[in-house]
């Protein structure tokens, strides 16, 4: 072996080593983006559960990132605006048909969730979710938005919602402050259809009366707890499996299914269109609907019903989302959100401004 030849393959081995680290920092900013999946939910709704998390993390090397809403709106807005930012969304199953003819969704792959096959099939089913044939929306949990009250004030339980409008408790009623619901709940009160209410005069003039009643509005569950936590409410509209972790949390608060019934909600997962993690977006959306996910949330308190039917057994025997939610007398009542058209929610707004506005005279 000459010299020169020596001298030729250290010079290759210099060029190779820099071209490997020429190639490895070319690929570092890659490879950092594709261990950071975005999702988008309600703060403290089940995906950013620390414990969850961290399993998640373990288990795929990735870094989960949430941005948070507080309202449905919202999320059309984030979409809208920030196309292939998002990579897993929460969305009410109510809204999964408008995404998808806004061109937001991407069909969702169900061949790569091993899990799909064990949630219930009249919710892999919906016709909410699954469009021309395609699913574009995962079930992922259910739960109801009822009246809770304060075991302190209520040694019995309310049966119905007319206890809302009770001028014994006016100023004591601390109110969701959403258009949806307040129609929703209206029209339940006053017998009508919660999703199809014919006289949106009369749901009006039920809201109205609800002057006298409220203390105060919230928007997010943080907000509600303040208020109670201050003894502002004696009654309120309120997330059931939200109610069961503040039970679980000595909060001394219960509630019901009234008479008149109560407003269901599904949740699904879904992938927004534009993403450029599906395998990981698919691996997210498979964990969040796995028994171990739902025992994280039950564990932590305030989980809501699972989709999962494998998972059911593993909400606490004595939550009342399992003990008030899941009677056959309660289930009966119950009404799941129907889809709303775009003139429907408009009116919805357009009414509840106005009583909001009526409130403030």
């Amino acid at each position: 072996m000459t010299r020169g030849s020596g001298k030729f393959r250290a010079r290759l081995a210099r060029l190779a080593v820099g071209l490997s680290a020429l190639i490895t920092a070319a690929a570092l900013p890659s490879l950092a983006e594709a261990e950071e999946l975005h999702v988008l939910n309600w703060k403290g709704w089940g995906t950013d559960d620390p414990s969850a998390l961290a399993e998640f993390e373990e288990q795929t090397g990735a870094k989960v990132v949430h941005d948070y809403i507080t309202s449905y709106p919202e999320v059309f807005t984030k979409l809208h605006t920030n196309p292939g930012y998002y990579d897993v969304v929460v969305l009410n199953v109510a809204f999964v048909g408008q995404a998808v003819r806004e061109g937001l969704l991407e069909p969702v792959d169900t061949e790569a969730l091993k899990n799909y096959s064990q949630l219930f099939a009249e919710l892999r089913e919906s016709p909410q979710l699954v469009i021309d044939g395609q699913v574009y929306g995962v079930p992922w949990i259910w739960g109801v938005t009822s009246v809770v009250y304060d075991t302190n004030v209520f040694k019995e339980a309310p049966t119905s919602l007319e206890i809302l409008w009770d001028p014994k408790y006016a100023g004591r009623v601390c109110w969701r402050d959403d258009p949806e619901d307040s129609v929703r709940f209206a029209a339940l009160a006053i017998g009508q259809n919660p999703d199809q209410p014919q006289d949106l005069n009369a749901v009006a003039e039920k809201l109205r009366a609800l002057k006298p009643q409220i203390k105060a509005f919230w928007k997010s569950e943080d907000e509600w707890r303040k208020l109670v936590a201050a003894k502002e409410c004696d009654l309120s509209i309120f997330w059931t499996s939200s109610a069961d972790k503040a039970i679980g949390q000595k909060v001394p608060v219960s509630y019901l299914v009234a008479k008149e019934g109560a407003i269901a909600f599904r949740d699904s997962l879904v992938v927004p269109a534009g993403t450029s993690k599906k395998p990981l977006a698919n691996a997210f959306i498979d964990y969040m609907t796995s028994i171990q996910f739902y025992r994280h949330w039950a564990q932590a308190g305030g989980a809501p019903v699972p989709a999962n039917g494998a998972a059911v057994a593993e909400l606490p025997e004595a939550s009342e989302t399992r003990t008030v939610l899941t009677t056959p007398e309660n289930m009966a009542r119950i009404n799941f959100k129907g889809a709303l058209s775009d003139e429907q929610r408009q009116s919805y707004l357009n009414l509840w401004q106005e009583t909001k506005a009526y409130f403030a005279e």
